[in-house]
């Protein structure tokens, strides 16, 4: 049984003095408080702000998914970050248990998962178009320009495309490309988005023979000179888009939320400058935010207007 005591009505006269207190200090100095972007006390329609982002681990998806999170931060919700598997990012979604992605590579490398999966969220459309996987190589393999070229340079190459993880469409398509180029004595060796990057660093920077799985946008064509394979078969697919997926019922439970990502689109420039300074030895964070402090006309457009 509730007890009344005076501890108990201390406090809560506290409280009301408290608030009272607040709402009439509540004038200019609030404005130093306001971000660039506008009043977040004066959107009304935060709802609830507690929110989870979802990603795989590759360099594209951790600067998108760090710049769409300092905005909703600075609009005043609290998004907690979470790395995981491609499989599970869309299962998370799906299920509700992450409010959203904005990690989904369509048609091609997320192809069989989004069959699986759309039609248990809100595919809210594409944030960056132009995208594109393949093989990639250094330009300074001046006679390998084709995946037919590499039957004739097996050797050169040691047989072996380095790739990222297993399971990325990406590298499903780099296998699928052993069959249809008939590309004998040659392996798809998988291994992380981070070890793909490495390996090609320290080859390109020895001038030294080397073919990854690739795609752009990606900091990895600013700071090397590289080149696509050409791809007669078609097997990598065309050009893809970068889209935006939440969970049903986000609309409903943070509508400001909602907007910000259903408006959220940027350029492959964009995105690759934010990734560049990751790869450089900003942390992803430092990078989104100096991104968004430099871009605030884009930025501003992905927020709603009272």
């Amino acid at each position: 049984m509730f007890k009344f005591t005076w501890k108990k009505t201390s406090l809560a006269l506290v409280l009301v003095l408290s608030l009272f207190l607040a709402a009439c200090g509540s004038n200019g100095d609030n404005d130093a408080n306001d971000t660039a972007t506008g009043d977040q006390a004066a959107n009304g329609n935060l709802g609830e702000t507690e929110l989870e982002l979802v990603y795989v681990e590759w360099d594209t998806e951790v600067a998108s998914t760090h710049v769409i999170a300092h905005v909703l931060e600075e609009q005043g919700y609290d998004v907690e970050k979470t790395p995981i598997d491609n499989a599970i990012m869309w299962e998370a979604v799906a299920t509700g248990d992450a409010d959203g992605m904005v990690a989904a590579w369509l048609p091609a490398t997320h192809g069989a998962l989004y069959e699986q999966y759309h039609d248990k969220m809100e595919h809210l459309g594409a944030n960056l178009e132009g995208a594109k996987i393949g093989l990639v190589l250094p330009a300074y393999m001046e006679d390998v320009n084709s995946i037919t070229d590499l039957n004739d340079f097996t050797d050169e190459f040691g047989g072996s495309i380095t790739a990222i993880e297993p399971g990325a469409g990406v590298v499903q398509a780099a296998e699928q490309a052993l069959e249809d180029y008939n590309l004998e004595g040659w392996t798809v060796d998988t291994s992380s988005s981070g070890a793909m990057a490495t390996a090609l660093r320290q080859a390109y920077n020895n001038e030294e023979p080397i073919v990854v799985t690739g795609w752009s946008p990606h900091w990895k064509f600013a700071e090397f000179d590289l080149k696509y394979l050409e791809d007669e078969k078609n097997t990598f697919g065309d050009a893809e888009t970068i889209d935006t997926m939440v969970r049903f019922g986000l609309k409903e439970d943070s509508p400001l939320a909602y907007e910000i990502l259903d408006n959220f689109n940027w350029s492959s420039e964009d995105m690759e400058t934010v990734m560049l300074e990751i790869s450089q030895g900003s942390s992803p964070e430092d990078a989104a935010s100096a991104w968004v402090e430099a871009n605030r006309d884009k930025v501003n457009e992905w927020i709603p207007a009272e």
